[in-house]
């Protein structure tokens, strides 16, 4: 807990940032026709009254004459008219609002969508836009609309709300006011026909209106709220420094420790906040002589935390009882769970004048204000360790008996320069450097050996286990005591530095992981870079995941590695079913020869991963660290890449489909309207032959003839459209000479006959005469279908740094800026106003797949820069191809 109680800085920052920009005050109601409108209304009302500029910046009455009476003469705001599919929409007006900068603007329905065309896609942008202008907005909403309750509000309901706004902005609000009543007063208003109207209030009593919806609805805008104050009085308690808790609401604190006791904290804690309906946290205080094994052992209980909804917050200290109470005291903490203390030995003893008091202990003299949960642990747990743990291998040990034999040597070289007591301090030293290399223990045994070996062989009387001088008593002593808290001390930095160089390398393999996890694209690609990880960690690793077929190997490293046998199946099986550890090392089937971890992501479990420990034996601590993180990260980039399949089969599927329809929209349209004409005709023929004169005759023939050459076109299009999208064009370059090709093309299209045609002789292009041709035919008859009759249209070509241009200009319609991008799409026509030109939209996308299959380029301009204001505006298509090697030769 904070000794000097000084304000959190955080909490002071936030504290500046909500008294810079302007206020909002949110009218929050759990359904429609609480009253959210009327209410805002006649706030204003009292503002204004008050002397306040108030402005109406949008209402929505719904033709409820009450709200309508709240208005009085508060003045509205004039609405932006938006046209819309032949309509006229009106909007609320941002830049208005901002030149008239009220003292406060009223804006009703902050959920709402804008029209197409407005400023912002939503209303709630609006509001932001005016904040960071400077002026104070009150607004209304229902709960129901908030984007993080839109499955739990359709579950309830069975209604599915379309309008939603990020909960962000609710947390912009610096005031919510609450607008309650009771579902049976709602549902009376309903029937009053003071919300909608007689026939759709019946259909609404059955539906959203049920009074269970209502009730469910009212609970989560009160918790909201509820929320939304506690916040507020937890800002207020740390930017005036007050020491909590203030039992306003209850909070749950989860201390969550690296023994077999922590992971019923964590349950606990989460029966607790359920009960309570309180939110909560999980702790967890890194102490470094709890070392790597600490923080392995505390990964489980903290993913099982983040499971149950906890918020996972880790601490590094050696006083776990003050981290805590820090913590719950700034988070204004109520309930504070804790496992049982360990048990001691020699309980008899009855004061314990040597034992340090237990964290249950410590939290009950110090946390007061606190109420404190002991969980008991069902788990056996072994007694404390009142001495360090012994290294397993004899190199420490000759270490230590090295270096103290190394000072004894060079102490009796130097024993004619130095007095015993000089080299007492050099023994120091040399206790110091083996405690911080090799630890505690390896430190006090050099502490001992240190002390017996300067007794014996440099305190008077020499060689002798005696002291006869009392001066060297009292050396004796201090020696012994200053040698082993050296040891000690040197023995807690040596720990220190080991867990912190455990979580660096932890957090750069984690950065590993992530880069290289990130890289593959594809599922099966995933599995084995997830193997080939957690190969370099152990000797093999597999991935298995889940498929129809059930559990199904996905990857294994090396390749050349045996089978998994039917034990190390059974464990796999047992850890994907029960999402827990199983196989060797663990308790569950330790006689397989791999052990597997769960990949757990949001949806569920969705595989394991598995190694085969080393044979000389277990895992070491970090490598056993680095899989589980690991296996975390293999989750994370399972998910990405599955998400990622799931919006491009989304997609293909949207694009397929969108194409399917489009080419059924053509060919109903475009084949049945000719075939009528034809039909038509044809009837007319075979009917009144006789009597039909010969220019009206021709005139039916003719119309014949254009309606089959119109429907010739529609089908070359379709079949040209398919061969691009198979892969089938396979163009034969060659040089081109354009003046023939553009004579072609003018003769292919009707209404191009008059057009002005410039290009210097001679010029030749690289590329498929065809196609090019094919290309030139469709920009062209897209220019003629887009001009009016007359209008001129000149197509040119020249030369430009070893490519030819050429461009088609006309004096139509033009394009609309917004439909440029679009224009070369298959199946897209720009609409111009509310009336879209005859075609299929094929044209200039089969143009852009034969330019680009040449090598070339396409691109459209519109309006044209060389065409008076007044006019039509007028499109420019360039193409750019490539000039043919014969005239570069020359």
């Amino acid at each position: 807990m904070r000794g000097d109680h000084r304000p959190d800085p955080d909490a002071l920052a936030a504290a500046l940032r909500v008294k810079g920009r302007a206020g909002l005050r949110i009218f929050l109601g759990a359904a429609p026709g609480v009253g959210k409108t009327w209410e805002m209304l006649s706030a204003g009302r009292q503002r204004a009254r008050e002397g306040a500029d108030v402005l109406i910046g949008v209402v929505e009455t719904h033709g409820r004459a009450e709200t309508e009476a709240q208005i009085g003469d508060l003045p509205i705001l004039p609405s932006r008219q938006i046209p819309y599919r032949g309509q006229t929409l009106a909007e609320f007006d941002l830049d208005g609002a901002i030149a008239r900068r009220p003292a406060l603007i009223l804006i009703d329905e902050l959920a709402h969508t804008n029209a197409p065309g407005s400023q912002h896609a939503k209303r709630w942008e609006d509001v932001t836009a005016l904040l960071e202008a400077g002026i104070p907005v009150w607004a209304t909403l229902n709960v129901q609309h908030l984007e993080s309750l839109n499955d739990d509000v359709a579950r309830i309901t069975g209604v599915r709300v379309t309008e939603t706004l990020p909960d962000q902005v609710l947390e912009l609000a610096d005031e919510i006011e609450l607008i309650d009543i009771t579902p049976t007063e709602l549902r009376k208003r309903l029937t009053d026909g003071k919300i909608y109207r007689p026939e759709t209030a019946r259909r609404a009593l059955d539906a959203f209106f049920r009074e269970g919806n209502l009730t469910a609805l009212r609970e989560i805008a009160l918790r909201r709220v509820a929320q939304h104050v506690d916040a507020d009085v937890r800002l207020y308690m740390q930017t005036n420094a007050i020491k909590g808790p203030w039992p306003a609401s209850e909070r749950i604190l989860a201390l969550i420790g690296a023994d077999a006791s922590a992971e019923a904290v964590v349950r606990r804690a989460k029966q607790l906040a359920d009960a309570l309906r309180a939110p909560w946290i999980a702790l967890h205080v890194e102490r470094p002589k709890d070392g790597l094994s600490g923080v392995l052992k505390s990964q489980a209980p903290k993913a099982l935390a983040a499971r149950l909804g906890a918020e996972v917050e880790t601490r590094a200290g050696r006083d776990i009882a003050a981290i805590a109470l820090d913590v719950a005291a700034s988070r204004n903490v109520t309930q504070i769970v804790i496992g049982s203390p360990r048990p001691r030995r020699f309980r008899h003893i009855g004061r314990r004048l040597w034992a340090r008091p237990s964290l249950a202990e410590q939290l009950l003299r110090q946390g007061n204000d606190f109420n404190l949960l002991v969980v008991p642990s069902l788990a056996e747990r072994s007694p404390r360790r009142l001495w360090p743990r012994l290294p397993r291998t004899p190199l420490p040990w000759l270490a230590g008996v090295s270096v103290i034999a190394l000072v004894v040597g060079l102490g009796e070289l130097a024993q004619p320069w130095l007095n015993h007591e000089a080299l007492g301090m050099v023994f120091l030293a040399a206790v110091m450097a083996v405690a911080a290399f090799y630890g505690l223990a390896i430190g006090l045994f050099a502490a001992a050996l240190g002390f017996l070996s300067w007794n014996f062989f440099f305190l008077p009387p020499l060689y002798q286990l005696t002291i006869n001088d009392p001066r060297d008593i009292v050396a004796v002593i201090v020696f012994g005591i200053v040698a082993s808290s050296t040891g000690l001390l040197a023995g807690r930095v040596r720990a220190e530095a080991v867990a912190a160089q455990g979580r660096i390398e932890g957090l750069r393999r984690i950065g590993l992981f992530s880069r290289r996890l990130g890289e593959p694209a594809t599922e099966d690609e995933l599995m084995v870079e997830i193997a080939q990880q957690a190969a370099a960690l152990a000797p093999e690793a597999a991935v298995l995941t889940d498929t129809p077929a059930g559990l199904t190997l996905r990857a294994l490293r090396p390749e050349n590695s045996a089978p998994l046998d039917e034990s190390s199946l059974a464990a796999a099986r047992w850890a994907y079913a029960r999402q827990e550890e199983a196989g060797a090392g663990t308790a569950t089937l330790p006689s397989a020869s791999w052990r597997f971890l769960p990949i757990r992501t949001s949806r569920g479990v969705a595989g394991v991963l598995g190694f085969r420990p080393p044979a000389a034996g277990p895992l070491s601590t970090p490598s056993l660290q680095a899989v589980l993180a690991l296996a975390d990260q293999a989750a994370v980039a399972l998910e990405r890449v599955r998400l990622a399949a799931e919006a491009a089969r989304g997609e293909a599927l949207s694009e397929t489909q969108a194409l399917r329809t489009a080419l059924l929209n053509s060919l109903s349209h475009d084949l049945r309207t000719p075939l009528t004409g034809i039909r038509g005709a044809a009837e007319t023929l075979r009917a009144s032959w006789e009597r039909l004169s010969e220019p009206v005759r021709r005139d039916l023939l003719a119309s014949i003839e254009e309606d089959v050459g119109r429907m010739t076109r529609f089908l070359a299009n379709i079949m040209d459209l398919t061969r691009l999208e198979g892969g089938d064009i396979a163009p034969r370059l060659m040089a081109v000479e354009l003046a023939p090709l553009f004579d072609a093309v003018c003769g292919r299209v009707p209404g191009s006959l008059h057009m002005a045609v410039s290009l210097p002789e001679g010029l030749a292009c690289r590329a498929d005469p065809a196609l090019l041709e094919q290309a030139l035919a469709n920009v062209l008859e897209n220019a003629v279908k887009y001009s009016p009759v007359g209008a001129g249209i000149r197509l040119q070509a020249s030369e430009d740094k070893g490519r030819v241009v050429i461009t088609l200009a006309d004096e139509g319609i033009g394009i609309p800026p917004e439909d440029l991008a679009q224009v070369f799409d298959s199946f897209y026509r720009a609409k111009h106003g509310d009336r879209v030109t005859p075609g299929t939209g094929l044209g200039l996308a089969i143009a852009r797949g034969f330019v680009q299959a040449m090598g070339g380029t396409i691109a459209a301009l519109s309006p044209r820069p060389d065409l008076p204001r007044d006019g039509l505006p007028g499109t420019v298509i360039t193409i750019t191809l490539p000039l043919a090697e014969r005239d570069r030769q020359a």
